[in-house]
């Protein structure tokens, strides 16, 4: 697992500091679970700590601890701009590349402030001064759980607000834990429920709370919007900018649609795109050994994780859509024959 520079962190934050954490747009569950669960530990500590994303967070995480103190880049760049130019600390949680944050990397790579990079994405920047990750990590809360626990040299985090934040960024990653999941993964879970949390609240929280405007976006998307291809074991859903326009499409009601396509019967790879102002987007899910990586990141400028990933077209949606099928055929076979 490469790391680097843990102990001198934890020294560099013996003195009171301005840390300043960023994660990536659209944050989901991890992104938000790990990212407030260090803002937690941090400000506990006696650390300025200000939380940024690019974008905002979607509406069903709203109840988590220190969400409604974090800034949008999008909404309050001039704010973010000077906390930026303020900090002791960088910390870049749940992306592996400055460039995976947009304009607000840009105000970053112009500065010599340190960096601590936790991550479990492929190919992280191992340049900074200080790092932790781990590509087969279910999670960056998991690997967050990694560092605090060492850091305090305990076998689990008492705190229950900070154990809340990490399990349900590990919840999220791991859809409930069907996938992406080890023997190491469930030994720290069973730490954290030591800690007095209610978890099954939290699945509560996070599984079931659509709001009626996504279900009937849901209930269109299977009935309108789905293409099977079962020679290739592959389903499609596509949204177009009308109908973004006919449900008034916000940020965070289409998160999770993606997964719906893998319940239909030998189904093992699933594409969704969603045709943008000026650009397509595509977000990959896969099992077994379907590595949708792999697929984002030679044809559609994008990556992730084996099972899940994502990339973007700028051709337009029957572009992205006539791209995807013409390289799937390929894709399977090499996949199937590895």
């Amino acid at each position: 697992m490469p790391e680097k520079g843990l102990h001198d962190l934890q020294d560099f934050l013996k003195k009171n500091r301005k840390i300043f954490i960023a994660s990536h747009r659209n944050p989901d569950g991890d992104a938000l679970g790990s990212s407030l669960g260090l803002a937690w530990y941090w400000k506990g500590q006696g650390h300025e700590v200000t939380v940024v994303y690019p974008s905002a967070y979607p509406q069903n995480f709203d109840w988590m601890p220190g969400v409604d103190e974090v800034l949008i880049f999008d909404d309050q760049e001039d704010q973010v701009v000077d906390k930026i130019k303020s900090a002791d600390l960088f910390v870049f949680v749940d992306f592996n590349h400055l460039s995976r944050i947009d304009k607000m990397g840009e105000a970053m790579a112009e500065l010599e402030t340190p960096v601590f990079l936790i991550d479990h994405h492929l190919e992280p920047d191992l340049s900074h001064e200080y790092y932790y990750v781990d590509p087969t990590a279910s999670s960056t809360a998991d690997l967050v759980f990694d560092v605090l626990t060492r850091w305090e040299n305990k076998e689990f985090l008492e705190d229950p607000v900070l154990t809340t934040c990490l399990y349900t960024g590990i919840v999220t990653d791991t859809g409930t834990f069907a996938h992406n999941t080890s023997s190491s993964l469930f030994g720290k879970v069973s730490k954290m429920l030591l800690c007095p949390i209610d978890h099954i609240a939290i699945q509560n929280k996070i599984n079931n709370s659509l709001t009626e405007k996504q279900l009937s976006l849901l209930g269109f998307c299977l009935h309108h919007r789905l293409q099977v291809m079962p020679e290739y074991k592959t389903g499609i859903i596509f949204l177009t900018k009308s109908d973004f326009a006919k449900f008034d499409i916000e940020r965070g009601d289409t998160e999770g649609i993606v997964n719906y396509i893998l319940k239909i019967n030998n189904i093992k790879i699933a594409a969704f795109f969603t045709q943008q102002p000026t650009i397509v987007k595509l977000s990959l899910r896969s099992v077994d050994d379907y590595n949708v990586a792999d697929l984002a990141k030679t044809h559609f400028n994008g990556g992730g994780h084996k099972n899940a990933a994502g990339g973007s077209h700028y051709k337009g949606l029957k572009s992205a859509m006539d791209l995807f099928k013409k390289v799937l055929p390929e894709f399977v076979n090499n996949q199937t024959n590895e």
